[in-house]
């Protein structure tokens, strides 16, 4: 019986602002929009800052999703427009929920000499797209699931391990670190859609391969056995996700989500209303010493945007500008 595992390759894109850095990006893909609610996923690094000059992403908005950086290596200084500062460090996770609508910056600090992470957005349902804004911060202790691995919940609940970060649709997020041949199984809800977003080494999903900068995604409607991670012979790390597929269909542009086109041109607009330095729908982030002060929305395209759900291939050409912050 053939595999009903999808593999994902990334494509390389440039992280926004004037010292854009490249991200590989799996997610949103033209094959898959979603992985439960998580709907976007940027794989980082290993990223010399001496050569690189490293991140400094510039105050950007956001709203109707909420954001979850977690980093192997390095660290970034975290700003945002309700007055947070906050640094990610390896292994805490930092949850910004967005809502109504927040604007943040990114810089990684003086200390940092190799940055390495991923970046993930996931999409707020519509009954929870205009929450006030909030921050979270929190510090998975480390688990045993099985010899040679070892995994750190950072959202949801798996292997004994909770997260107390909220969301607002079922989750799971969790690194995953397997010594070579290590095998694991994955005892999450059989309504869970999984994907396995390879940092390191190779795994098997459910017998199918899945390489390095890789997203390997396991559909909910795979049958009741638990899917099984197992590593190659160099050894693996992951980063898990999981979560019911989730039903809605969103307008995804730049860094708004919306689920209509005139809803993501009110937030466009309310964005750059804010350019004259007011704080208006987005806030205004303190603190930040960059290059510009803002990063300005790129002009919407000659087209409506349309909605999509996880079923259709992907956004339309020019919908899905190249540099989502």
């Amino acid at each position: 019986m053939a595999s009903s595992v999808q593999v994902l390759g990334p494509r390389e894109v440039p992280l926004g602002g004037p010292r854009a850095m490249t991200v590989r990006r799996t997610l949103p893909s033209r094959g898959r929009s979603f992985v439960g609610a998580w709907c976007f996923a940027d794989h980082y690094g290993p990223d010399d800052v001496a050569a690189t000059g490293g991140m400094d992403v510039a105050p950007h908005p956001h709203c109707a999703l909420a954001t979850v950086s977690w980093l192997f290596s390095g660290e970034v200084e975290h700003r945002d427009s309700l007055g947070t500062v906050a640094t990610v460090r390896p292994g805490e996770v930092n949850l910004m929920t967005a809502g109504r609508g927040i604007s943040h910056s990114e810089v990684s600090t003086p200390a940092t000499t190799l940055l390495h992470g991923v970046q993930l957005w996931v999409v707020l349902p519509a009954g929870a797209a205009d929450v006030d804004p909030r921050f979270e911060h929190h510090v998975p202790e480390p688990v045993t699931p099985a010899a040679g691995v070892e995994a750190r919940v950072f959202v949801g609940l798996l292997w004994g391990s909770t997260s107390p970060v909220r969301v607002h649709t079922p989750l799971l997020g969790a690194e995953v670190a397997l010594e070579p041949g290590a095998e694991v199984g994955l005892p999450v809800d059989p309504g869970f859609e999984v994907g396995v977003l390879v940092d390191t080494g190779s795994v098997r999903l459910d017998d199918v391969e899945v390489a390095a900068a890789e997203l390997g995604v396991r559909p909910a409607s795979s049958g009741e056995r638990e899917p099984r991670l197992v590593a190659g012979d160099e050894g693996a790390r992951v980063v898990l996700l999981g979560g019911p597929p989730f039903g809605e269909e969103v307008v995804m542009w730049w860094n708004f989500v919306g689920r209509t086109h005139d809803e993501v041109a009110a937030a466009r607009e309310a964005w750059e209303a804010g350019a004259d330095g007011g704080a208006g729908r987005f806030g205004r982030v303190e603190g930040y010493e960059g290059e510009v002060s803002r990063i300005p929305a790129p002009a919407l395209p000659g087209v409506r945007l349309r909605a999509r759900g996880n079923r259709e291939a992907g956004p339309p050409p020019g919908a899905e500008p190249p540099a989502m912050s």
